[in-house]
């Protein structure tokens, strides 16, 4: 693999340097990013909890609905 020099990064846009923080990200699968035990407890538990959260969500129209009733 070729890699930059610190003054080859430093001379790349700061789109560039997006791209290419964008590109390494996307070259990585789930299984390279370690996820820590918090996070998937906090996973698991909205997992858990989706059924009972969707009986309660509700549609763009009727959120729309109740704030422009609450608009003054």
């Amino acid at each position: 693999m070729e890699s930059l020099t610190p003054d080859e990064l430093a001379r790349l846009s700061a789109d560039e340097r997006l791209a290419l923080i964008g590109q390494l990200w996307d070259s990585l699968g789930d299984a390279d990013i370690p996820l820590p035990e918090a996070q998937r407890a906090e996973l698991a538990r909205r997992l858990s909890s989706l059924d009972q959260d969707r009986a309660q969500a509700v549609t763009w129209e009727q959120l729309r609905a109740e704030l422009a009733r609450r608009r003054p």
